[in-house]
């Protein structure tokens, strides 16, 4: 893969691809190539190199390996996939949502459930 294609994975509004992050700071940051970093995560390169481009998503399973890799916790690269994915649909989907009718629920039903963000 040329290093151009590293400098195409897409961003949604403030979400960018966890890969990005990668391939920009924490790469640099250790001073490894793509090939240690591969070697060191127990993946093959082309694995690394899709999820650096943008073209593979940060599995639970890649999480717990980039958690052990470099400190940073699996939920932090989790966070980051799922913020750039829900961007991603939000945008791909903007033309449906807005024919979607909204139907807020009572505060005393969102209390109920548990939810403690979204409103």
């Amino acid at each position: 893969m040329n290093r151009r294609a590293f400098h195409t994975a897409p961003t949604y509004g403030e979400a960018e691809h966890p890969g990005m992050l990668l391939r920009d700071h924490v790469l640099p940051g250790l001073h490894l190539s793509v090939s240690q970093a591969a070697r060191d995560l127990a993946i093959t390169r082309q694995t690394l190199h899709r999820i650096l481009a943008g073209n593979a998503a940060i599995s639970t399973e890649m999480a717990a390996r980039l958690e052990r890799f470099c400190g940073i916790s699996s939920e932090f690269w989790l966070d980051c996939q799922l913020r750039y994915e829900l961007q991603r649909s939000k945008t791909e989907l903007a033309s449906v949502l807005t024919r979607i009718r909204s139907r807020p629920l009572p505060e005393e039903v969102i209390k109920k459930i548990g939810v403690t963000y979204g409103r």
